[in-house]
């Protein structure tokens, strides 16, 4: 059905112009005129946009859907006959005064000018719905912690109840839970007032949704993304033996039932097979999550307008309106993220996607050629499609038919942003433009493809959780008396959820739970074992050896390996027999260690890293096939960012297990007589060596399998060694 009125695209036309959608560097609030705002008629009734009337199928078809979704279809229409009285403009605020009489501006919760929609207070899902006590977000945002509770997550470590269970897709789960010693009861938690006041009790398990029987409403979806997800997935239905439709695959349905749960989760086998499932289910919860803040903040503005009680009731804000913070390695990733946002926000043509154009200009395109001869491994075409700038951040801010690219982080719900983009804003310590105080309040943490940031500049991922929840050095127009108590409490790590995704299993990760991870509602763990390591896709017959070293600690890893080195492995090949002797090492500070002994010991060798010029590449993959360089120093991070197939390899030592498990294989699949330069040395002189410690467990895991690798840490031998390929 065609839209009403021609003033509403006249005034979206305006604003797109108008718009200052330039990400600053002091990131000052936009203040515009409010004069210029203007109030429209609602929509139409949502029954009318269905269709044209001449598609009676597709109603048919629509009103069967949301019948098992359980959408009361006329609930919907009367909601939409209530006009709104308050919608936002990202980038206008109006002033006003707080109970403590301080003039603020650029407040979440006074974002009332008019927006390209005229959305209804009562929106798809009301405040009833919202205020829902089942409602995780509920449970979740809206209540303090218990001192028990708090004192709890506040120890070190942390008191929790461990619990180990299992789901058909999802796998072995590890469920780490903190402990309230004091079951709560209302009537003796009273205020100064002698009000009863709610504690928040804590996470519970989390349960699997069970898609024959539970609707999406019943998952506490809002209504409005259920509408739109019917339009999405109804030409892909089929019936399942029970006449329901399923929305989700049965590893979305798991992941959804513990993030909807606002539990922190640690996923590390992800997959190309199951990224974009993954990708839509959090973007899911994102959406669903900023909708509810809102619709909880509109409808909070609604009843503040009739009564000057300023009850705590009315809390529904953190200190800086930012909510959502995901982290991702490039701007692909980013155009994935916002075009999933914009169809789960308004897959409709009513919606309206600010600064579209210039966002798909810088978002698009500087695309890595691939090669036609010698093509790169598949993966790594994968990887690196797209734009692959790791340069980069913008602020978005949603309202219910509406997306606002780069918006000011202070006027943005979400920010996704690189680990360098953001670590460039946030500064060092001793600089004189920093900003972090956009990361105060914080309530969804989200990083996808977490094992590239091994790849980039790990120390920025953690720069950047260090200045999480820091006290805001200015007050960006916070207006306190809507400030949730326990933010002004400090306490905003506690409420915070964090969702890591990764096809690595690092320790790193883990390292960031336990350093960097408070969420009191409990962290879940993914673990499973890996039955058949990268080692059997060694096409190649070759000799492993794997040498294992000790260290009481992980700093002294780092010189007991450099010490066992080059005092058990490094004598070994140095005579003319083990020439051409490939050198793989996944850190670059091990490489340059490396580096200045060979120099210092004066052995032939040559060097290729990700600092490396083509020219001295070129130069030194060609020494090093014609054995004119008896060593060769060659980076895991190099590999990484260009996968070349080296030539003339006889004989591979791993300084430590790669990250990237699937390099071990393809690097021994070189060391094929094809490949070899064969004046020097023969076929059947050819070896592979690894150095590990315990601390390399996951790393070993990924590629001799977890059984195996458990096996070699327990023994009492300090070498093993496999006769694989052929």
């Amino acid at each position: 059905m065609a839209r009403k009125g021609k003033k509403q695209s006249t005034h979206r036309k305006r604003k797109s112009k108008n718009s200052k959608d330039r990400f600053p560097k002091k990131f000052k609030s936009e203040n515009e005129d409010p004069s210029s705002s203007e109030q429209y008629k609602p929509q139409s009734n949502f029954s009318e946009n269905l269709s044209d009337g001449s598609d009676t199928e597709e109603e048919t078809l629509l009103t069967t859907l949301r019948t098992d979704l359980g959408v009361n279809y006329q609930v919907i229409a009367n909601s939409d006959e209530e006009e709104e009285s308050d919608s936002e403009n990202d980038s206008t605020f109006t002033p006003s005064l707080s109970k403590h009489g301080i003039e603020e501006q650029d407040s979440d919760i006074k974002t009332v000018l008019s927006d390209d929609n005229d959305e209804d207070v009562g929106d798809s899902c009301g405040e009833d719905e919202i205020e829902n006590n089942c409602d995780p977000f509920m449970k979740h945002f809206m209540n303090e912690l218990h001192p028990n509770l708090l004192e709890s997550i506040s120890a070190s470590p942390p008191n929790v109840r461990t619990t180990t269970v299992f789901w058909p897709n999802l796998g072995e789960l590890i469920i780490k839970i903190p402990l309230c010693s004091k079951t709560v009861v209302p009537q003796d938690c009273k205020t100064i007032l002698g009000e009863e006041k709610n504690f928040n009790e804590g996470g519970q398990l989390p349960k699997v949704y069970n898609l024959q029987q539970t609707t999406l409403v019943d998952m506490h979806i809002k209504l409005q993304i259920v509408n739109n997800l019917v339009k999405i997935k109804a030409p892909e239905y089929s019936e399942t033996k029970n006449g329901h439709e399923e929305f989700m695959t049965p590893l979305q349905n798991e992941i959804f039932s513990i993030i909807n749960n606002y539990q922190d989760l640690e996923y590390t086998q992800r997959t190309f097979e199951n990224a974009e499932d993954i990708r839509f289910v959090y973007c899911l919860h994102i959406v669903n999550h900023i909708l509810k803040t809102r619709t909880k903040i509109l409808n909070h503005n609604a009843k503040l307008a009739d009564t000057s009680d300023m009850s705590d009731d009315y809390r529904d804000q953190g200190l800086v309106r930012p909510k959502v913070l995901v982290i991702v390695p490039f701007k692909e990733s980013a155009l994935k993220i916002i075009s999933l946002l914009e169809t789960i926000l308004m897959n409709d043509d009513k919606g309206h996607v600010m600064n579209k154009k210039r966002f798909l200009e810088e978002y698009t395109g500087n695309e890595i050629p691939m090669p036609k001869k010698n093509p790169k491994p598949l993966d790594f075409q994968t990887t690196f499609v797209g734009n692959t700038s790791d340069d980069f951040k913008i602020g978005i801010s949603i309202t219910k038919k509406s997306l606002k690219l780069f918006a000011d982080f202070y006027s943005a719900d979400i920010i996704i942003g690189s680990p360098l983009g953001l670590r460039t804003v946030i500064g060092a310590e001793g600089e004189s433009e920093r900003n972090f105080d956009f990361l105060a309040s914080i309530e969804i943490l989200l990083l996808d493809q977490t094992e590239i940031f091994m790849m980039q500049n790990w120390d920025h991922l953690v720069h950047i959780f260090d200045h999480l929840h820091l006290q805001p050095k200015e007050f960006h127009g916070t207006d306190f008396s809507r400030v949730r108590l326990w933010c002004l409490a400090g306490q905003a790590k506690f409420y915070r959820q964090t969702l890591i995704f990764s096809s690595i299993n690092l320790p790193e990760i883990s390292s960031l739970f336990n350093k960097k991870c408070s969420n009191f509602a409990g962290y879940i763990k993914v673990r499973n074992i890996i039955e058949t390591g990268s080692i059997s896709r060694i096409l190649v017959q070759l000799p492993h050896r794997f040498y294992k070293f000790t260290a009481n600690n992980l700093a002294e890893s780092i010189d007991k390996r450099f010490e066992f080195f080059t005092n058990n492995i490094l004598p070994h090949h140095r005579t003319t027999q083990m020439r051409q002797t490939m050198i793989f090492i996944s850190d670059y500070f091990d490489y340059v260690k490396l580096r200045n002994y060979f120099k210092k010991e004066m052995l032939t060798f040559t060097q290729i890293c990700e600092y490396s010029k083509p020219e001295k590449v070129a130069r030194a993959r060609d020494m090093f096939f014609h054995g004119d360089a008896c060593f060769m120093l060659y980076t895991e991070r190099f590999h990484f960012y260009n996968r070349i197939s080296l030539k003339g390899i006889r004989h591979i030592i791993f300084y430590s297990p790669p990250h990237f498990p699937h390099f071990y294989s393809e690097l021994c699949n070189l060391m094929q007589e094809a490949l070899m330069n064969k004046k020097i040395g023969h076929s059947t002189n050819m070896t592979v060596s690894v150095i590990y410690s315990k601390y390399d467990f996951n790393y070993l895991s990924a590629i001799v399998s977890s059984e195996r690798a458990q096996s070699m840490l327990k023994s009492e031998n300090n070498v093993h060694m496999m006769m694989l390929g052929g």
